[in-house]
């Protein structure tokens, strides 16, 4: 891809001056579902996969971009004084904002650029594609204008902050810094409300994580999330009138049963539980997976799940037909949705030896029930953003 995308640049923008290519990865989170914007932990990993762009700076403020995936849409262009988003923008509304974000932080962006990408991230997986682009964006911004005092973890942060004040959506940090952060063979394990991460050593030991799309994405995946995020931003303001906490991740499970009767709506309860419970289920995996005990860890995905589906109700039918296809197989461990939710993908582990019949039995009762064949991938995990 990484040639295709070069290719492409020199056709639409000609071939002279230094264009020069990059990637940044999608990202899976293992365990710890809308947590981080609760302060608590999450267990995401940076994937093989992910967004590739060639790009090289203008003289004039003009800046173009180009999707190779997004053909229909031509060559879209804007410039350094226009910079305000706009739905005729579309997708470029990303890497947009991450300029924007640049500049509103006093770095010196004083001429345009152009730029091509091409992804392989499943659209509408839930696997990042566009905290992909946005930490893309920046680790080129970073390199073509020399701003190397900008860390990865800002990268991260730019990126999120982007995507909360340009376009809207109220994302936490976990995807922008899986993305920022990764490295190859580890996940993250990242304290959401500190920043203070480590790396966790994948170490599978004949097991294999599969990722399944479902190839659904329900249209009211951006507003729900943002109302499961303001519920519990109000369940928190309700549990500080009774206990010193600054985010849901900083109770025990014990310290949110003596307290949660201070919730006045049993709605924001099951949606407090969940981040409470999700944050330790969390904490708890990576010490599992630390001492080698991938059963333990299955048990915790697949609890992951039932609270996402029935406290948080971010699951759908979709996906969990095929996580309870997946709990039947022998050779799973465990099994959950991943992502936003809504739609996307779950996230399993599964043995070497019984990968083919996992696909063969979620295939078809997917089939049977939703009248739908899902996609599979072996995932490796992967590096973060890189200058090819």
């Amino acid at each position: 891809m990484q040639q295709t995308v070069y290719d492409k640049f020199k056709e639409l923008f000609g071939s002279d001056g230094d264009i020069r290519t990059y990637f940044a990865p999608g990202r899976v989170n293992l365990i710890g579902e809308h947590t981080d914007y609760n302060g608590g932990h999450v267990f995401p990993c940076a994937l093989t996969i992910g967004t590739y762009a060639a790009a090289r700076k203008r003289e004039d403020r003009v800046i173009r971009f180009y999707s190779i995936n997004l053909s229909d849409k031509g060559v879209i262009e804007t410039s350094l004084d226009d910079l305000t988003p706009a739905d005729a923008a579309g997708w470029t509304n990303y890497p947009k904002g991450v300029v924007w974000a640049f500049i509103g932080r006093g770095y010196a962006i004083e001429t345009g650029f152009d730029m091509v990408i091409i992804g392989d991230i499943p659209a509408g997986s839930g696997l990042s594609s566009s905290a992909s682009l946005e930490v893309l964006t920046g680790f080129m911004l970073r390199d073509l204008y020399g701003l190397d005092q900008v860390t990865n973890v800002e990268l991260a942060q730019i990126g999120q902050y982007s995507e909360n004040n340009y376009n809207g959506m109220n994302c936490g940090i976990m995807d922008q810094f899986a993305s920022a952060m990764g490295k190859k063979d580890n996940a993250i394990f990242l304290d959401c409300n500190t920043l203070d991460y480590e790396y966790a050593p994948i170490v599978l030991n004949g097991y294999k994580i599969v990722v399944t799309n479902s190839k659904v994405k329900h249209s009211l995946v951006d507003s729900a999330y943002n109302d499961r995020r303001s519920s519990c931003e109000k369940a928190l303001s309700e549990l500080k009138a009774v206990i010193d906490i600054d985010s849901l991740g900083a109770l025990t499970e014990e310290e949110f049963e003596a307290h949660k009767s201070a919730i006045a709506d049993p709605v924001r309860v099951r949606r407090a539980h969940h981040a409470v419970y999700e944050n330790r289920r969390t904490i708890k995996a990576v010490e599992a997976l630390k001492r080698g005990d991938l059963t333990e860890f299955g048990k915790l995905m697949n609890e992951s799940h039932i609270s996402l589906r029935d406290d948080y109700e971010t699951s759908c039918v979709e996906v969990d037909v095929l996580v309870d296809a997946a709990w039947s197989c022998d050779g799973c461990l465990g099994s959950r949705i991943t992502g936003g939710g809504f739609g996307g993908c779950s996230v399993s582990i599964v043995r070497d030896d019984a990968i083919d019949t996992f696909k063969d039995t979620l295939t078809k009762a997917y089939k049977d029930k939703c009248d739908m064949v899902p996609e599979f991938y072996v995932v490796s995990v992967g590096d973060g953003p890189t200058r090819f």
